[in-house]
C-alpha cells in the first residue's frame, strides 16, 4: 500500500472523528510564518533590491519570512541571473529570514501554461532544473523551494506537473521542504479533493483574498468590474445602509455587472467568523492529509478602501490562520497592497498595518 493511500485512509478517519490538526513538533515548527511577499526583485529583469536598512527594520518589526517571487524567464536567462538570485536569497538568510523561493511565472509563461500546457510545463521543468542548483547550496532549514505560483491548469494536469517538478527539485535538494499549492489559483477552497505529494517534507500553500469585492476595490489592471467598486467596508452585510447606497449608486450609473458582483459576494456576510470558517476547512484538510498548510498570499489594495476596514480584514485573516497553526505571508511590501512607501527607505512604514499583522488589539 502506498504512502498516499495510507494518508487517504487515515485522513478519512480523522475527518470522521472531527480531530484538529496534529503534527510532530518538528513539522509544526518548520512552517514559515510572519512573512511578507517581496515582488519586483527577481520576477523581472530590472528588479529592485531592498535596502539593507529596510530588511533590518522588517526583522525588528516582527517579520521572519520573505516570499520571493522569481520568474522562470529570469532563471533561464543565464548564469549571471542565477548568481544574482543566489546572492539575493543568501542576503535575506543572512538578515535572519526564512525564504520562499517562489517560481512565479511571467505573463508569457502563464499564457503558455494555459494555452499549451505541454510546452509551458517543459519550460517550468527547465527553469527548476536550473534553479535547483542555487537552492541546493542554500540552507535546507531556511530556504523553501515553491514549485509554481497559481498554476493556470486543470487539477489533473497540475498534479502531474507538480509531481514532476517535485522530483526535479528533489534530485538536488533532498532535505529542503517543498511548497506547492492547488490549481488554478492556490485558492484556500481548492485544497478540498487535492492530494498531497508523496513526500514527508512538504507544505501546501493557499491564497486568500475573499471577498474580492472588498479586497480588490478600485483594481487598476485588467478589464474587471472590481475597478468600478469603491467604498465598501469590512465587516459588512448586504442590508447595511452604506452597502445599499454603494449598490444603488452602481445601478444608477448603469453598472449592473458591478452591482451584481457585490450582491453575489454578500450572499455570505463579510465577517471575521466567515473568514474563520474558510480556514477551518483548510485545517481539516491538513489534519486529514497530515500535510501542513501555509497562507502565503493575502492582502487588501490600498487604492480606495478606508483604513479601518483594511486593518480589520487583515487582522481577521491573520488571526484565523494563526489560530489553526497555518503560517502566513502578507502580499506585499511596497506596491498596491503594501504597507511601506519604498523598499529603499525606512521611512513610511504603516504602523497600523504592522499592528494588524502582529498586534493583539481588536
Amino acid at each position: 500500500m502506498s504512502r498516499r493511500t495510507v494518508l487517504s485512509l487515515a485522513g478519512a478517519s480523522l475527518l470522521a472523528a472531527g480531530l484538529p490538526p496534529s503534527f510532530s513538533a518538528d513539522a509544526q515548527s518548520s512552517i514559515p510564518s510572519r512573512g511578507v511577499n517581496l515582488p519586483g526583485w527577481f520576477d523581472r529583469e530590472d528588479g529592485l533590491a531592498p535596502a539593507q536598512a529596510v530588511l533590518e527594520k522588517l526583522r525588528r518589526s516582527g517579520f521572519e519570512t520573505i516570499r520571493l517571487p522569481i520568474d522562470g524567464n529570469v532563471v533561464l536567462s543565464g548564469a549571471p541571473a542565477l548568481r544574482r538570485i543566489e546572492e539575493g536569497v543568501a542576503a535575506l538568510v543572512a538578515a535572519g529570514f526564512a525564504v520562499l523561493a517562489d517560481l512565479h511565472p511571467s505573463a508569457g509563461l502563464h499564457a503558455a501554461l494555459r494555452n499549451d500546457p505541454a510546452a509551458g510545463s517543459a519550460r517550468v521543468v527547465e527553469a527548476w532544473s536550473a534553479l535547483r542548483s542555487v537552492i541546493a547550496d542554500l540552507p535546507a532549514d531556511r530556504v523553501y523551494p515553491e514549485l509554481l505560483n497559481e498554476p493556470p491548469m486543470a487539477r489533473a494536469a497540475w498534479l502531474s506537473l507538480r509531481d514532476r517538478l517535485a522530483e526535479t527539485v528533489r534530485a538536488a535538494c533532498p532535505h529542503h521542504i517543498v511548497i506547492w499549492g492547488p490549481a488554478p489559483d492556490h485558492g484556500i477552497w481548492q485544497l478540498d479533493g487535492t492530494p498531497p505529494l508523496d513526500d514527508d517534507r512538504q507544505i501546501a500553500a493557499v491564497h486568500f483574498y475573499a471577498p474580492m469585492a472588498f479586497t480588490h476595490q478600485c483594481q487598476s489592471w485588467g478589464a474587471s468590474p472590481l475597478a468600478r467598486i469603491r467604498g465598501l467596508p469590512f465587516p459588512a452585510t448586504r442590508d447595511m445602509p452604506i452597502v445599499a447606497k454603494r449598490i444603488a449608486a452602481l445601478r444608477a450609473a448603469g453598472d449592473e455587472e458591478a452591482a451584481l458582483l457585490v450582491e453575489e459576494q454578500l450572499t455570505t456576510d463579510w465577517t471575521e467568523a466567515a473568514i474563520g470558517a474558510e480556514f477551518e476547512k483548510a485545517a481539516r484538510w491538513s489534519a486529514a492529509t497530515r500535510c501542513p498548510v501555509m497562507l502565503n498570499e493575502f492582502g487588501v489594495l490600498d487604492f480606495c478602501v478606508d483604513a479601518a476596514s483594511r486593518i480589520a480584514w487583515v487582522r481577521a485573516v491573520r488571526r484565523a490562520a494563526e489560530a489553526r497553526g497555518i503560517g502566513w505571508a502578507y502580499w506585499e511590501l511596497d506596491q498596491g497592497f503594501g504597507f511601506i512607501e519604498s523598499r529603499t527607505r525606512t521611512e513610511g512604514f504603516d504602523s497600523t498595518m504592522l499592528d494588524a499583522l502582529f498586534g493583539t488589539g481588536g
